[in-house]
């Protein structure tokens, strides 16, 4: 199958992680969605080979590494390579924190993408110039 549609909410429920990759049939990288309860601490951690990019989908997170810490809201992003470590924590008292993370490993693709209707190309390069 090409494509797989999917939400966190139908991955789980209650707290903790919610895996991303096998339901929908990923395997260029790993995500998961993560839902902390308000409140909760983090655990300080670090990964071989894989750099991970939190996205804060809802919620207030509160992020540190490398001795620098701050707080992140909805559309909020953090990318750490492999090694560094890093902590993660729900940054409020009262709503919980749902994070989107991806993991990957091996660099950039480079731009591969191409369009399917010639008469896109010109919309395409026009698009954001504004």
């Amino acid at each position: 199958m090409g494509f797989a549609f999917g939400s966190i909410d139908e991955l789980g429920e209650g707290y903790g992680f919610r895996k991303i990759r096998v339901p929908l049939g990923i395997t260029a990288f790993g995500a998961n969605a993560v839902v902390m309860p308000p409140g909760y601490d983090g655990f300080h951690h670090y990964h071989d080979t894989q750099d991970e990019l939190y996205i804060v989908h809802s919620g207030k997170a509160r992020v540190e590494v490398e001795g620098e810490t701050r707080e992140l809201g909805p559309g909020g992003l953090l990318h750490v390579e492999s090694t560094t470590p890093r902590k993660v924590s729900n940054a409020s008292d009262t709503d919980d924190l749902v994070l989107v993370v991806v993991g990957g490993k091996d660099g950039y693709v480079q731009r591969d993408g191409h369009m399917v209707d010639p008469a896109d190309v010109e919309r395409r390069a026009a698009f954001g110039r504004k």
